[in-house]
């Protein structure tokens, strides 16, 4: 008799740490599962897949209209006009709507790409670029220059 109520104890006890461990776990496994979440690379993104889509436009625009003279962020016509971050900014160009501006306009002896850009010895002789297509090359310009030109090719692979 003394060793059933001794048994009943164990089991009790047992129930009873077993349920504090179900509790403690229903408390500790969502924010578990939210910080694995948050800090897991296949569920967190750095860009959005329009980004993507336009980075990867914006690399093939820069590959058609500037890498003639800007290739990985030079300038082979004046080497002070360069891509960089710091070569933009010591010229003024701090945004990119003053990339998207010269993109458009010229400046110096870099031509507009703009359809509207004047005078017309300004501008390129070639293929003007669309609005869209100069935003979208202005953001890319910006986000190279702010990461110091990674290579272009191992984004597109």
């Amino acid at each position: 008799m003394f060793g059933d109520k001794v048994n009943v104890k164990r089991e009790e006890n047992s129930i009873s740490i077993k349920a504090k461990e179900v509790k403690f776990f229903k408390t500790l496994a969502p924010p578990l599962v939210a910080a694995f979440l948050v800090l897991s690379p296949f569920c967190s993104t750095p860009v959005s897949i329009g980004q993507t889509i336009d980075i990867h436009k914006g690399a093939t625009l820069f590959g058609q209209a500037c890498i003639g003279c800007h290739d990985a962020g030079g300038n082979i016509i004046q080497p002070g006009a360069t891509l960089s971050t710091k070569d933009l900014q010591r010229n003024g160009v701090d945004t990119e709507e003053d990339i998207y501006s010269i993109t458009y306009n010229g400046k110096g002896r870099m031509p507009g790409f703009g359809k509207e850009c004047k005078p017309r010895g300004q501008c390129t002789f070639g293929a003007r670029l669309e609005d869209e297509d100069i935003k979208i090359l202005a953001e890319f310009v910006k986000l190279q220059a702010d990461q110091g030109w990674p290579s272009i090719q191992a984004e597109q692979k």
